[in-house]
């Protein structure tokens, strides 16, 4: 993997970490604050603008107490100052008391300002989740 394509997984990392931790600091650093920037939070309409899409992360962590979000099958490329990270989101949080799991299928496309991957678009859709058997009502 050459600089370009670390740096950028790198960047994608930190998106997450900053949504994981609940850390609207820390998803200040990653966007990109321009006023094209959009966010498609699995099952919202998007969101366009960084004012927005700040307000909508702030929306996200006061109703969340705990969220993991796993990206798998990550998928880069970069085009000089474009980069694109395909990747699965396996999303397992709580709410009110209650487990949720999910999965996410995501496309964020950063563009490199100042040197540094920032993020300009995120968009998670949600896939469909095959079950293979019966709930048994049993948690192992």
């Amino acid at each position: 993997m050459d600089e370009d394509s670390e740096r950028l997984r790198e960047a994608n990392e930190r998106f997450y970490r900053a949504l994981e931790s609940l850390d609207l600091g820390a998803m200040e650093q990653v966007w990109l604050h321009e006023g094209f920037v959009r966010c498609v939070h699995p099952g919202w309409d998007v969101v366009v603008g960084w004012d927005a899409i700040r307000l909508s992360f702030e929306q996200i962590f006061s109703g969340t107490r705990w969220i993991r979000v796993t990206p798998t099958a990550l998928d880069l490329a970069c085009f000089e100052t474009i980069g694109i990270v395909a990747c699965t989101e396996n999303i397992t949080s709580t709410r009110e008391g209650d487990v949720g799991l999910a999965v996410a299928q995501a496309t964020n496309v950063f563009r490199k300002a100042g040197g540094v991957w920032k993020m300009m678009l995120h968009h998670a859709s949600p896939a469909p989740v095959l079950v293979t058997q019966p709930f048994s009502g049993t948690v192992q």
